[in-house]
């Protein structure tokens, strides 16, 4: 069974940066595309960044120049770091995956940008 749990979130003043990890279980990570989604309240989960299987990186065009998405495949780790962080940042951000065409999501993790 998939498991995926995220943690780092917290409170941020604007400018500021945080970094958040994925900690996955259940699958071959290493041959495994990752990818971070956020949700606000009240708004459609929308997806910040994904690795292909190849390696690639894409990015919306909000993360762009701001976050980095990378991952340890040994210790079966996906991080998100964010910079220069916005109040429009605030969100739940969820850690996802997909294996065998069925989906698999954490619990999300808070990140509230605020002063």
């Amino acid at each position: 069974q998939v498991q995926l749990v995220e943690s780092g979130g917290g409170l941020v003043q604007p400018g500021g940066s945080l970094t958040l990890s994925c900690a996955a279980s259940g699958l071959r990570f290493s041959s495994t595309v990752m990818a971070w989604h956020r949700q606000a309240p009240g708004k459609q989960r929308e997806l910040v960044a994904t690795t292909t299987r190849g390696g690639p990186t894409n990015y919306a065009d909000f993360a762009k120049g701001r976050f980095t998405m990378s991952r340890d495949n040994a210790k079966s780790m996906v991080y998100l770091q964010m910079n220069s962080l916005k109040p429009g940042d605030t969100a739940v951000y969820y850690c996802h995956t997909s294996v065998m065409l069925r989906d698999s999501w954490g619990q999300g993790t808070q990140v509230t940008v605020s002063s």
